[in-house]
């Protein structure tokens, strides 16, 4: 039989928002492996599997005592936060796993932050959206100006991620800056604290407001389209329905009925 590792999506840790197939794979695994802040989240859920973790920054050593525990027979889980293909390790290991045509790997999705961050905030990326992530660990900044530009001029709606770290308390601010460059101080826009996690804070605000705000790395930041509005306390960006609204007179205080058309038919 080949040796076999499964890449597992984690959500934001909490088992009712994990996936039914993430749950049974951390069930069914002999060891899981992961960051020490995310094995810390599993909880006593899973406590009877073996747990190996590593910190941050030790991620192709992660990958490869995964590969080294699978070899061994033991049925591997891999942990990542959200989606382990969004920012996670799915990639890197595919890349190792060449070195290992015997182990088969196999990707286990999860609720990304861009999902359950606009779940609290309400619709923010109900139309065309990008991701853009503001780490500069392996992506030169250069190059995350651009696509921050290139997906302003688009008019997309944005989901950022790792707005800021200890070592990156101003990224955020010079994101906005660019962003002003082509977007309205007043431009709708939201971010989410914690998400899925105990002391979960969602705000939503202004550009302006935003450049100023106070966000670690546990921090999704979602800015609007050009049709994004606040509804409610919620950030909201149309998908495009051209609502008609009819009195219906037959009622006896008479009503009014919402009726939702896309556009184009």
């Amino acid at each position: 039989m080949r040796n076999k590792i499964c890449i597992v999506g984690m959500g934001p840790g909490r088992e009712d928002m994990m996936t039914v197939e993430a749950v049974r794979a951390l069930e069914e695994a002999d060891v899981i492996i992961g960051y020490t802040v995310y094995i810390r989240l599993l909880g006593e859920r899973f406590s009877g599997r073996e747990m190996i973790s590593t910190p941050m920054r030790q991620e192709e050593e992660r990958c490869r005592i995964c590969f080294a525990e699978a070899e061994k027979g033991k049925r591997v889980a891999l942990v990542c936060s959200g989606d382990a293909g969004i920012y996670g390790l799915a990639s890197l290991m595919y890349e190792i796993g060449r070195e290992y045509p015997e182990t088969e790997l196999q990707v286990v999705p999860g609720i990304t932050a861009a999902s359950s961050g606009a779940a609290v905030l309400g619709a923010p990326l109900n139309h065309d959206f990008c991701a853009v992530s503001l780490s500069d660990l392996l992506t030169p900044w250069e190059k995350i100006e651009k696509r921050l530009a290139a997906a302003a001029e688009g008019d997309f709606a944005i989901v950022i991620y790792n707005p800021a770290s200890h070592k990156r308390k101003d990224h955020l601010r010079r994101a906005c800056d660019i962003l002003l460059k082509y977007m309205e101080e007043g431009r709708p826009c939201g971010y989410v604290e914690n998400i899925g996690r105990e002391g979960t804070k969602a705000v939503a605000c202004t550009l302006k407001e935003l450049r100023e705000a106070q966000v670690n790395m546990f921090t999704t930041v979602f800015i609007g389209n050009s049709g994004s509005e606040i509804v409610n306390g919620k950030l909201i960006t149309k998908r495009g329905y051209q609502i008609e609204r009819d009195t219906d007179i037959c009622g006896d205080n008479g009503r009014t009925e919402a009726v939702g058309m896309p556009v184009g038919g």
